[in-house]
């Protein structure tokens, strides 16, 4: 079986997206509307910005969003996807890669996450960790002997966990996980504890969006991160993108999942390789390659 996947925050790139806007009419119908929905020109940003523009969280979701997107509209039937699934920000490109979500829908609750989340950056200081080289049971058991607020965030692959807290339990967590034998336990250039209890805020203000978004039975499985399980059920999926922003990233157990139900090969739609990098090391025996028009 073939799976596509989509990914999050951390794949982009100056000039994303340029070639797919000047070569094909209906990529650049597709940015223009994103364009108009946003309320600014994030292609400008997307073709010729600064590595530091692309960093903004209000510029860096909707950019890999609509670059994931469009790639997967371009590719036409090279898209048939099997099953699907999306690392954080990437599970809505997913949804509308098949037929949850409409494009204009998807847009807009990307960019109410990203303000959502930009906001409660800015009232609660936290960050991340990433953590290699141990098993995911001693980071989760040093991060609940943490009195402050430190949880496994995302489970990318085997011995790589990032961790999100505050910046004092963090601080604590990255000493001792040094100390227990870590390869590396280093703090993230980040503002912010994504994929954590501290994230309520933001999780509160999105869920309203999506509450009065429609969601569609999707084209195949869905596997999404809260439970790193397949859904085709529209409520399903709707609650669990709700409850995806305070919950981790299960993505080392959704390719197991997705393994185990018969995928056999990976296809990445959007910027960067990172996905990819992530499954082989999850499974070396897949295929994995990026979508190409």
């Amino acid at each position: 079986m073939k799976a596509f996947v989509f990914p999050g925050q951390g794949a982009q790139f100056t000039g994303m997206g340029k070639d797919l806007y000047e070569g094909f009419e209906m990529a650049r119908e597709l940015f223009e509307k994103a364009n108009s929905i946003l309320g600014f020109r994030i292609t400008d940003l997307m073709f010729g910005g600064t590595e530091d523009d692309l960093k903004q969280t209000s510029v860096t979701q909707p950019a890999i969003f609509t670059h994931s997107t469009v790639l997967a509209s371009v590719i036409g039937d090279k898209f048939k996807p099997e099953m699907v699934a999306g690392h954080s920000l990437g599970e809505f490109s997913a949804l509308v890669a098949s037929k949850v979500l409409r494009f204009e829908d998807g847009l807009l609750l990307v960019s109410r996450r990203a303000g959502a989340m930009q906001k409660a950056c800015e009232e609660f200081p936290s960050t991340m960790a990433a953590i290699i080289g141990l098993e995911d049971s001693v980071v989760e058991a040093v991060c609940s002997q943490i009195r402050d607020t430190v949880v496994p965030a995302n489970y990318n692959c085997p011995g790589q966990v990032v961790i999100s807290g505050t910046v004092e339990g963090i601080d604590k967590a990255v000493e001792i996980l040094n100390a227990r034998g870590a390869k590396m336990a280093v703090k993230l250039a980040v503002g912010g504890a994504f994929h954590s209890p501290l994230m309520e805020p933001a999780r509160i203000d999105l869920e309203k969006a999506i509450r009065s978004t429609t969601f569609n039975k999707p084209l195949c499985p869905v596997y999404q991160n809260v439970s790193a399980k397949p859904s085709v059920n529209p409520d399903e999926i709707s609650a669990n993108l709700v409850a995806q922003l305070t919950s981790p990233v299960k993505w080392t157990q959704t390719v197991i999942n997705m393994i185990s139900d018969g995928a056999v090969s990976f296809t990445e739609v959007g910027p960067g390789k990172v996905l990819q990098g992530l499954i082989k090391k999850i499974d070396k025996s897949v295929i994995v390659d990026s979508a190409s028009v």
